[in-house]
């Protein structure tokens, strides 16, 4: 008999009411199977969008990723894995980690990798694996995997082949060799922009002496003409009286006296020519030299006096009377750092009435600074964050380089000390600087 039979018995003893009953708990049963049904597909497909996802992300690291289980087998790999190795991950999924290292490479991983999963600590180390191209460093890290319970897992090796890093060390290195020289290029560039602008005045400071000194010698040539002249007459045995006539006539008692003022004047051209030649070599001394203590009021003279020596505008230097501090470093370098700050102000007062720098210097706390000010038309505050950085200029394109404060600020850095812009300087205007340096041992 059937089910259904029995229900339309009435001596069986179901009513309509318990056939309604059933029928509506298996519609109940049969829409918790649907609904059960919406979940699980929605929920398979959350985890085949999930693992979708993560096995892009593996895809996409550069590192190389290896997960292995407790007993330090593979059960997964991602990143630059297939890449280094020549292989997909499914074809080496359960062999064991130490397959893939170099025989000497074996024994300490195996170490590693039992601390980690003992300790349950991170750790890293350098080994050897072997590859289709050979053997290849890698320098890995080793971290545990653990459930939410904190039990481990297994491990996580994440390594990036060291034939990479050193390849990126090597163009590092040379990068960094290639801007030092470029950096030394420039310094002395700079520098020789620095003496090129000197020029005009060095050659007219040496042509005036030069000038004095051949306008002596000259004059020393002329009287010697005479006195050979009469010395000839008297080793001739001319008579007294022809002799004393030559005399008179050649004026050698006027020459006489005139010979010592051209030697003493030749003396004094030549002393200068010296001058000049030995601040020049101070000048352009070569700054490798161990770091000494100099007079720091006194090396910046030297560098104020060859700029206006070159210059055309008719600036008014002054110079403050207080001890002189003395400072540690290098004299060439420090007058360079000079030189460009009053060839800065000197091109800034060109349009200035009565133009004016000031140059003071003062020790304090171990320190000595060095300020140069003028009375120019200073610099304005939107730029003033940006006068040190390299090849910044407010000068016309062919009259600055933008590298002239830029070097400065670098070599003050060098020498221990620091440069920097203070504002305003003479007069409540043009602008200052202030070259601060560690101070020397006296003397």
């Amino acid at each position: 008999m059937r089910a259904t039979d029995l229900l339309d018995d009435p001596e069986a003893g179901f009513s309509d009411d318990v056939w309604v009953d059933v029928i509506q708990a298996m519609d109940r049963t049969y829409g918790e199977l649907v609904s059960y049904q919406q979940q699980l597909e929605t929920q398979n497909a959350e985890l085949e969008a999930l693992r979708h996802f993560t096995a892009s992300v593996l895809k996409s690291v550069s590192d190389v990723l290896i997960v292995l289980d407790r007993d330090g087998q593979i059960e997964t790999t991602g990143g630059s894995f297939d890449q280094l190795f020549e292989v997909a991950h499914d074809d080496l999924r359960g062999r064991n980690i130490q397959d893939l290292a170099c025989e000497s490479s074996a024994p300490p991983l195996l170490d590693a990798l039992d601390r980690v999963l003992a300790l349950q600590v991170s750790t890293a180390l350098e080994i050897t694996v072997l590859t289709p191209q050979g053997a290849a460093p890698l320098d890995l890290s080793l971290a545990p995997r653990l459930d939410e319970r904190g039990k481990s897992l297994g491990a996580v090796l994440v390594g990036r082949p060291l034939g990479e890093l050193q390849r990126a060390y090597s163009e590092l290195a040379d990068s960094h060799k290639a801007l030092k020289e470029t950096q030394g290029h420039l310094v002395r560039n700079e520098k020789l922009a620095s003496l090129g602008r000197l020029v005009a005045g060095v050659a007219h400071e040496l042509n005036n002496p030069i000038s004095f000194v051949y306008a002596n010698t000259h004059a020393l040539e002329k009287y010697a003409t005479r006195f050979e002249t009469y010395f000839e007459a008297v080793a001739s045995g001319a008579p007294r009286a022809e002799l004393v006539a030559l005399r008179e006539e050649l004026k050698l008692d006027r020459a006489l006296k005139n010979l010592r003022t051209a030697i003493s004047g030749a003396k004094d051209g030549a002393e200068r020519v010296r001058d000049i030649v030995e601040d020049l070599r101070r000048l352009s001394a070569e700054g490798s030299a161990e770091p000494v203590a100099f007079d720091l009021a006194t090396t910046a003279r030297v560098a104020v006096d060859w700029v206006t020596r070159g210059t055309k505008t008719p600036v008014k230097v002054a110079f403050d009377d207080g001890p002189t501090p003395r400072a540690l470093g290098n004299p060439g370098h420090i007058q360079q750092i000079v030189m460009n700050l009053v060839q800065n102000a000197i091109d800034a007062l060109a349009q200035t009435e009565a133009p004016r720098i000031a140059v003071t210097s003062e020790a304090s706390g171990g320190k000595v600074c060095l300020k140069v000010c003028d009375n120019g038309p200073g610099i304005a505050a939107e730029i003033a964050a940006s006068i040190f950085d390299p090849f910044f200029t407010t000068k016309p394109v062919g009259k600055g380089t933008g590298l002239g404060l830029s070097i400065s600020h670098k070599i003050a850095q060098e020498h221990g000390g620091e440069l920097r812009y203070l504002g305003q300087g003479l007069d409540g205007a043009g602008s200052c600087f202030a070259l601060e340096l560690p101070e020397g041992a006296a003397s």
